[in-house]
C-alpha cells in the first residue's frame, strides 16, 4: 500500500508559480509511473503530467505543456509539479497518482486557485 500526502497548493495571481509536492510512504521501487491529475468543478478528471519510474521519461497534457515540469526526488520518496506562468484555468484539485503493477493509489488532493 501507498500513503500519498500533497502539499503546495493555494491561490497565486495570472502568471505567478506555484510548486506542488506529493509524498509517499514507500520508496518508489515498485512504482512504474507517478502522476499528477486535476479535477476542476464540475469537470472530469484529467491527467496533468506523468512520469515513468523506469527510465524516467515524462509526458504532459497539451494544455500544460512549456508552463508545468514534474520532476522526483527518489532520495525523498518525492515527486514535484513546478507550476509557470499559471492561468485561471488552471484552477482546480491536484492529485498525486501512484500507479504500480495491479493497483494505484491516490491523494486526498490539494487545491490551486489562481486568480486573473
Amino acid at each position: 500500500q501507498v500513503q500519498l500526502v500533497e502539499s503546495g497548493g493555494g491561490l497565486a495571481q495570472a502568471g505567478g508559480s506555484l510548486r506542488l509536492s506529493c509524498a509517499a510512504s514507500r520508496s518508489f521501487d515498485s512504482i512504474v509511473a507517478m502522476s499528477w491529475y486535476r479535477q476542476a468543478p464540475g469537470k472530469q478528471r484529467e491527467l496533468v503530467a506523468s512520469i515513468i519510474s523506469d527510465g524516467g521519461s515524462t509526458n504532459y497534457a497539451e494544455s500544460i505543456k512549456g508552463r508545468f515540469t514534474i520532476s522526483r526526488d527518489n532520495a525523498k520518496n518525492t515527486l514535484y509539479l513546478q507550476m509557470n506562468s499559471l492561468k485561471p484555468e488552471d484552477t482546480a484539485v491536484y492529485y498525486c497518482n501512484a500507479r504500480l503493477r495491479f493497483t494505484s493509489y491516490w491523494g486526498q488532493g490539494t487545491q490551486v486557485t489562481v486568480s486573473s
